[in-house]
């Protein structure tokens, strides 16, 4: 039997969660420690540490708020600029085919953070999905996130 190994998962697997808001901790945190891909004035762009897809990310505003009706029009903006920005650097490092990009909101919507928005966008390529899901319940993540993370910091250090 082949295995696959993927240690970062564990933490999923057992249930170990952090306490408190992921997002909150992210926005105060330092650039290099943390799954930050890049901040700005009003979001901050990380990496899902338990990714659907190679390069999930997820780009959440600063403000602890649980709705888009929450922020100001300044904050929807730049929301939704720093979400084109990760699209963007997902292109340039990546190259995915297109993207699935989407708000769950509320836990009923499956949100796994209900108290904090958060967009993901998760790249997508022909032919990513295959047997494995369907017949191992496992997905293949082929890039290991610190490697990622900093190939998207790189990517954005060069165009900011």
């Amino acid at each position: 039997m082949d295995k696959l190994w993927a240690p970062w998962r564990i933490n999923y697997v057992q249930g170990k969660k952090k306490k408190g808001c992921i997002f909150c901790a992210a926005a105060k945190a330092g650039i290099k420690d943390s799954h930050l891909v890049f901040k700005s004035a009003h979001s901050i762009c990380l990496l899902n540490i338990f990714p659907y897809n190679n390069g999930h990310l997820m780009v959440a505003p600063k403000k602890h708020v649980n709705d888009l009706d929450k922020l100001n029009s300044d904050e929807l903006l730049a929301l939704v600029q720093d979400l084109l920005e990760a699209k963007k650097l997902l292109s340039k490092v990546l190259k995915p085919e297109g993207f699935n990009i989407g708000i769950n909101s509320g836990t009923i919507a499956g949100s796994g953070i209900p108290g904090h928005l958060h967009i993901h966008i998760v790249p997508r390529w022909t032919g990513d999905t295959n047997f494995m899901p369907v017949v191992g319940g496992t997905k293949v993540i082929s890039q290991s996130l610190e490697e990622l993370r900093k190939r998207l910091r790189n990517a954005y250090a060069k165009t900011n």
